[in-house]
């Protein structure tokens, strides 16, 4: 396991702007979009230097929320990307959205956490073609830490939430294949200020 330093100068922004900050008594990676940046499902993250990974674990705190001028629709969107080409063409995802944990609409809750596939398998095309196959419920609280563990294998991921000892999300399609490696980054989109901290990566 190695413990990966989240600074500034150890992060390749796209779309995002990120800073550090204090967020619930814990020091950060802050993320917000960028004015022009382009969403939903698209590459807005901040990408660690110098790190590729094909299988193994990627382990972090996220805290995300909506900021005050979002638009409705927004959810606090926060997650990792892994795999990530070289040119940003492609890659995998796992997000949350902590608004969503605790709403009083259950469509809502059952669409808690995400994952998607970029360019060609975004939310919405997966939710259409294959409905709650990609997306599941867990209890999240809007802006609090929250604890991601992504554990991913050829052309299947886990994603577990909160130490829990099940995951929330199985994939066994991965959409770019078993052999597909690349960077790791911090991920937000609409509307979401972000923050990250605790990042551990496990290669296997």
């Amino acid at each position: 396991m190695s413990q990966i330093d989240l600074t500034l100068e150890n992060l390749h922004p796209n779309d995002v702007v990120p800073s550090l900050a204090e967020h619930e008594g814990h020091k950060a990676v802050r993320l917000v979009l960028t004015p022009d940046a382009e969403t939903p499902d698209n590459p807005t993250f901040a990408r660690i230097n110098n790190l590729e990974f094909h299988n193994g674990v990627i382990e972090i705190e996220v805290a995300g929320r909506p900021l005050p001028d979002a638009i409705p629709e927004a959810r606090g969107f926060i997650g990792v990307a892994f795999r990530i080409a070289d040119d940003l063409s492609a890659f995998e995802c796992m997000y949350l959205r902590p608004t969503n944990g605790r709403a009083e609409h259950q469509l809502r809750r059952n669409r808690a956490t995400q994952y998607f596939s970029y360019p060609d398998w975004k939310f919405d095309r997966l939710r259409t073609e294959v409905p709650g196959h990609y997306e599941a419920y867990v209890d999240l609280v809007t802006g609090a830490w929250t604890k991601m563990r992504i554990e991913v294998d050829g052309d299947k991921a886990k994603l577990f939430v909160h130490d829990l000892e099940h995951p929330i999300i199985i994939v066994n399609d991965l959409k770019h294949g078993p052999d597909q490696k690349g960077g790791i980054a911090l991920y937000i989109d609409n509307g979401t200020e972000g923050f990250f901290r605790n990042l551990q990566v496990t290669h296997k």
